[in-house]
């Protein structure tokens, strides 16, 4: 049995669905899910386990999700359970029949035909069981073919498609030797290599040369040694001295209070803006005025400059373009190198940026100790010249490289011209037949070829035992027919078909074994047989309904499963069996289904339509049944528990059961059950009086009709029940729309509707 379905992923609706984990399945288990919400899914998931097929789950692969099926089912046979991982199962179910769109497409029809193939796994459906022994000769030699198929695919392969590329074996081995076949072959190489890249090349871009920044040493030393001759160093010295001892930020504040100082003169009093006092005479406030020109600031400004121009050139983003721009031109040295010669891009761009921020900051280190020293004279360190002299190497290198690329560049603008103009399919073609040829004047090729050969001669001889074993099997089939036929028609029968089938046939066709049948209607035989039917004659597509086609291949169905002998371990899975079936064929595949129940393992029957589940679930014993739905979740669908008895209720038993609970509990909402008694009045007395009361009268027409009767022969109700009901009616005419304009205002009291409701339910049950 199917006892749990555990998990499904990705698969069709179902995201992550774990919900049938915790829901044991039954004898007889129940699935109704709507229309599109994954219940073809999973009959597809079942399909594929009963015969290890992974393309029905694989081709139900979820929408947008990179991860592949994953399904889990509880079944037996396990530990472990059933799973589907990987494209595959871990075990399969073969216990197991469908009968689904599939199985209808496969045995009975295709939109409107009968096509050969159906014909012939009808011929299989027929056989079933009854024909195993003398079947078993057949399979064998038919698995022995399969093995000579095997072999000459193995043969096949051994003469490898590279050498062959598209072209058959058979064909491989006829084609004739050619004497300059290496010269052939090398040209439609070299032609081949950038035609059939044409899309590519024309997109893909030349090379772009590297740049690499210098460092201008000269630049940079001038700056470092640069000094103001018109200050005396016995001055400067005296006022960095003063600013030492003046703390942080002491020479930009002095500095900037200079500016609000006017020349000072040893001949006039100047007075301190700070202070007031005279600074006439004042030796540093002198020293001051030399330290903080116009030549001193320049010189800081142009050291400023130079260290802002360093670090333009060479920092922030600047390495990092230089790797990109490295790793670019690797990319297209992949592409181009199948076209042309292009040099090597063998950069160790992790060393070139070390050395590079290496110099950089030494420079920065350099520049910036002048920045603190405007005076003092400075050269850059050994360290410093040693790792720009190191990036210079490194700057020469990309030079080379570049001219190298250039070179290149030339190369590539040859190639593009080329590629624009080439067929490359016609050369492609050429290249493949030339490399064939080769191959199969090889030494070690020809004699796979004669391998190849010899198996096929060897299944030319299996084939041979295989239709004497066939001619055999004829000899069941002359029985078998006649009696699936049979039970096919007395299945028709129970589905009150207007047609039987007549005149079931085996036959022998070179496509195999395949049968041909009649459809009788009015007494007329409609033939299904090979062939195209003649226009505007009878044909299968157009005398069955698409009903009719449905009854037509549940019988089929019905009637295969009737002679299987191991029946009894069976799973039927029946997926929307009364699609397009009338009402009463509707009942009566519930009724057979009801019968299988009892002959099988387990029955699963997946469906859109609640009623017909109803009835199925209605006459299955309690311990035997189980019930699903697949319900809709956002965008995709779970799966959960069904409660039927739910769904079975009619709106006459919920406001049946409205009432008897209000006299039992009070409930607030007491205007519903004051509404409630008419409709139900009016379902009693529809069942009870239905030649007096139908549909579309109403309970006063209904009343009226009992009272001009009730002294006549003709008395509906006696004058008591007349009385009451009248009593009832009024009542309830108080809550009822068309009678009572002010229905829904109208006041209630909980006493009287306690005695009504009570009246109500007596005279339902009379």
């Amino acid at each position: 049995m199917i006892n749990r379905l555990q998990l499904f992923r990705n698969v069709g609706l179902f995201d992550s669905v774990d919900g049938g984990a915790n829901i044991p399945l039954g004898r007889v288990t129940l699935i109704y899910a709507e229309n599109g919400r994954g219940k073809t899914t999973l009959a597809a998931v079942l399909r594929s386990l009963a015969t290890g097929d992974a393309i029905p789950i694989v081709e139900r692969r979820r929408l947008a999700t990179q991860n592949p099926p994953h399904v889990v089912l509880d079944c037996s046979g396990g530990p472990p359970p059933a799973i589907f991982q990987n494209n595959a199962w871990n075990r399969t179910f073969p216990n197991m029949t469908v009968f689904d769109d599939v199985f209808i497409d496969e045995n009975v029809y295709s939109g409107l035909a009968v096509e050969p193939e159906h014909r012939q796994n009808l011929h299989d459906l027929i056989l079933g069981s009854r024909g195993v022994t003398l079947n078993q000769r057949l399979h064998e030699l038919v698995r022995q073919i399969e093995v000579h198929n095997s072999a000459l695919r193995t043969k096949a392969a051994a003469i490898p498609v590279s050498e062959r590329g598209t072209i058959t074996v058979d064909d491989f081995c006829a084609l004739p030797p050619r004497a300059d076949i290496d010269t052939a072959i090398q040209s439609a190489e070299r032609n081949l290599a950038a035609a059939r890249e044409q899309d590519p090349i024309r997109n893909t871009s030349a090379f772009d040369t590297f740049s690499l920044p210098a460092f201008d040493v000269s630049a940079i030393e001038r700056i470092l040694q640069a000094d103001l001759p018109s200050l005396n160093a016995a001055a400067a010295a005296r006022v960095q001295e003063h600013l030492a001892n003046l703390g942080q930020q002491a020479e930009a504040w002095i500095e900037e209070g200079m500016q609000r100082i006017p020349q000072v003169s040893r001949d006039e009093a100047t007075p301190c803006p700070f202070c007031g006092q005279d600074l006439a005479g004042s030796e540093l406030i002198t020293h001051y005025q030399a330290y903080f020109s116009d030549e001193y600031a320049g010189l800081k400004r142009r050291v400023s400059e130079t260290l802002a121009t360093i670090t333009r050139a060479h920092g922030g983003d600047i390495p990092a373009a230089f790797e990109r721009a490295v790793r670019i031109a690797v990319e297209r040295r992949q592409f181009w190198s199948q076209f042309c010669d292009v040099p090597d891009v063998t950069f160790d761009t992790a060393t070139i940026v070390r050395d590079w921020r290496v110099a950089r900051e030494a420079v920065v280190v350099a520049l910036t100790g002048k920045q603190g020293s405007p005076l003092e004279r400075l050269s850059l360190t050994n360290g410093a010249q040693t790792a720009i002299s190191q990036f210079e190497t490194h700057r020469a290198s990309i030079e080379f490289l570049n001219q190298r690329l250039e070179e290149a560049n030339a190369a590539i603008r040859l190639v593009k011209e080329h590629a624009a103009t080439a067929n490359s399919t016609s050369l492609a073609a050429d290249l493949a037949r030339f490399k064939a040829i080769k191959s199969r004047h090889a030494p070690t090729i020809a004699a796979l070829c004669a391998e190849y050969s010899a198996e096929k001669a060897a299944k030319a001889n299996t084939e041979q035992l295989r239709d004497d074993a066939r001619t055999a099997l004829d000899e069941h089939r002359t029985n078998a027919f006649p009696g699936y036929q049979t039970a096919i028609n007395i299945y028709l029968q129970r589905f009150n078909a207007g047609f039987r089938l007549d005149s079931v046939t085996p036959e022998n066709t070179r496509g195999g074994p395949t049968c041909t049948y009649n459809v009788i209607i009015n007494n007329t035989p409609v033939p299904v047989a090979g062939g195209t039917p003649t226009p505007g004659e009878p044909a299968f597509r157009n005398t069955l309904s698409a009903g009719d086609r449905n009854t037509l291949a549940l019988a089929f169905f019905f009637a295969a499963l009737d002679q299987d002998p191991t029946r009894a371990t069976k799973i039927v899975v029946i997926d929307d069996p009364i699609s397009s079936l009338d009402e009463h064929r509707a009942l009566t595949t519930v009724q057979e289904i009801r019968r299988l129940a009892e002959r099988v393992a387990q029955v699963i029957v997946l469906s859109h339509n609640k009623p017909f589940l109803c009835r199925i679930w209605e006459g299955t014993s309690v311990t035997l049944r189980a019930a699903i739905e697949i319900a809709r979740d956002g965008v995709g669908s779970i799966i959960r528990t069904w409660d039927v008895n739910q769904d079975s209720i009619t709106e006459h038993d919920r406001r049946h059961s409205l009432l008897r609970t209000y006299l039992s509990n009070s409930m607030p909402n007491n205007r519903d059950v004051a509404r409630a008694i008419r409709p139900v009045l009016e379902a009693f007395l529809r069942v009870a009086y239905p030649e007096h009361f139908p549909p579309g009268t109403l309970l006063g027409y209904f009343l009226d009709k009992c009272r001009q009767r009730i002294s006549t022969p003709q008395k509906i109700v006696s004058a008591q029940d007349m009385q009451e009901l009248g009593d009832l009616i009024e009542y309830s005419n108080k809550f009822h729309h068309d009678t009572n304009a002010a229905w829904e205002t109208e006041a209630i009291n909980d006493g009287e509707l306690t005695g009504f409701v009570r009246r109500a339910l007596n005279f339902a049950r009379r």
